[in-house]
């Protein structure tokens, strides 16, 4: 069967192709003019169709108004297919982080993926569409020979760079822009998902700084709780906190005061994600500065959220006047924090 599309739509050669249903499809090396496929730039398939898509469409009225606000991107609302979220993404102008130039970039994204398991993969044949309104039917771009997509943490979006030339979009004699109204829509259709072994992904800090916290402890004799907690102070982009245990603890109960760096929240840590940091606590010395000082390096994570010593300095040395550790009911906390890397579950 040779097909050939109007000239308008800036094709003039006759191609051959397979028909599938309710459509006219095109395959043809000068479809490349018109769109290509994300970053690998794969041979697609142009089709036509009097089908609206199945599952999500976006009308847009005064399309114009989105460049005059410098409106560079838009994402449609979430829709399900296959049993996932998924949205459509636009870019009026073109997607400027690849450096795209009189083209729209139109793109399908997969939504609400943090629930999802470790090493989660989704595959995907997916259709975009754009409806010409003088025809009544839609120009259908997707990939050749209904080739699989690969949906993961680290790539959730596939598209079309060049979904259409600017320039063809606006020529009203295409049917594409009427009245400043436009339509797309997508069809997802999932083929396979699986779930991957677990694995991180270690981010280290260059130049990490060195973040210093003093905590003023007054009327230390009248402490009365188990563990008293600093006010909560940041250090690469974490909230952490002081623990000190006026009584003693665990080995160290009775003879020693105990202090630990401990994380503020560690329930705000997504699952696996640990937190290398390298700290030192000081108990000033506020008469001859003298201090004591602990130096430790740890990986704090969810289940390991305090790092530090029971037997920090004994009570004998802490309480003798003289030793500056205690004057006037008063004593003196400080912690230095570098957080040095990150590591997150992929």
């Amino acid at each position: 069967m040779e097909v050939q599309l109007p000239e308008k739509y800036g094709f003039a050669e006759p191609v051959c192709e397979r028909p599938q249903p309710q459509c006219t499809c095109i395959t043809t090396n000068s479809v490349r003019n018109f769109a290509a496929m994300g970053d690998e730039k794969d041979r697609f398939t142009l089709s036509i169709s009097g089908a609206p898509p199945t599952h999500y469409t976006v009308k847009i009225n005064s399309f114009s108004l989105l460049l005059k606000n410098s409106v560079e991107k838009y994402e449609s609302g979430d829709f399900e297919a296959g049993g996932y979220k998924w949205k459509l993404v636009l870019y009026p102008a073109g997607n400027k982080s690849k450096n795209v130039k009189e083209h729209i970039s139109v793109y399908l994204a997969m939504e609400n993926t943090s629930s999802l398991p470790h090493g989660w993969e989704v595959h995907a044949v997916f259709r975009l569409f754009l409806l010409d309104q003088d025809k009544d039917n839609f120009l259908i771009l997707q990939d050749a020979m209904g080739a699989e997509r690969r949906f993961h943490r680290l790539k959730l979006e596939w598209g079309f760079d060049e979904f259409i030339p600017i320039k063809a979009f606006n020529d009203a004699s295409n049917g594409f822009l009427l009245e400043d109204t436009c339509v797309f829509g997508a069809e997802v259709f999932v083929c396979k998902e699986r779930s991957t072994g677990k694995g991180e992904c270690l981010s280290m800090i260059k130049d990490a700084p060195s973040i210093k916290h003093v905590w003023r402890i007054e009327n230390f004799s009248k402490l009365r709780s188990e563990c008293c907690d600093s006010q909560v102070f940041s250090s690469g982009d974490q909230k952490w906190k002081i623990q000190l245990y006026p009584k003693g603890r665990r080995h160290g109960t009775g003879t020693h005061l105990a202090m630990y760096l401990a994380l503020a929240d560690s329930t705000t840590l997504t699952p696996g994600s640990k937190i290398y940091a390298e700290f030192t606590l000081r108990l000033l010395d506020q008469a001859q500065a003298r201090h004591i000082a602990g130096k430790a390096d740890f990986w704090f994570s969810a289940s390991n959220p305090e790092s530090g010593w029971a037997r920090f300095v004994s009570f004998a040395y802490f309480n003798k006047p003289g030793n500056g550790c205690l004057v006037k009911d008063v004593c003196l906390v400080e912690a230095e924090v570098i957080v040095h890397g990150i590591s997150n579950a992929l």
